[in-house]
């Protein structure tokens, strides 16, 4: 799935499985449906299935930020 149709069947306040892909000093990266978000101050390990909740989408920068579901 491609950044238009992610933005066009998520909004924020959705569930959604995901992968965490790398770790940085303040937070995860999560890859879900062929998009990656950021969750902010969550230190997963990399290849965990995680379940997420979409807090924000940035459209114009092709990004969004998530949370522990």
């Amino acid at each position: 799935m491609g950044w238009q149709e992610f933005t066009t069947s998520h909004q924020v306040g959705d569930l959604v499985e995901g992968v965490v892909t790398k770790q940085i000093p303040f937070g995860s990266f999560v890859e879900a449906d062929g998009c990656t978000g950021l969750a902010y101050q969550q230190t997963w390990p990399v290849d965990t299935r995680v379940s997420v909740r979409i807090v924000a989408i940035d459209a114009d920068q092709q990004r969004f930020s998530v949370e522990a579901a």
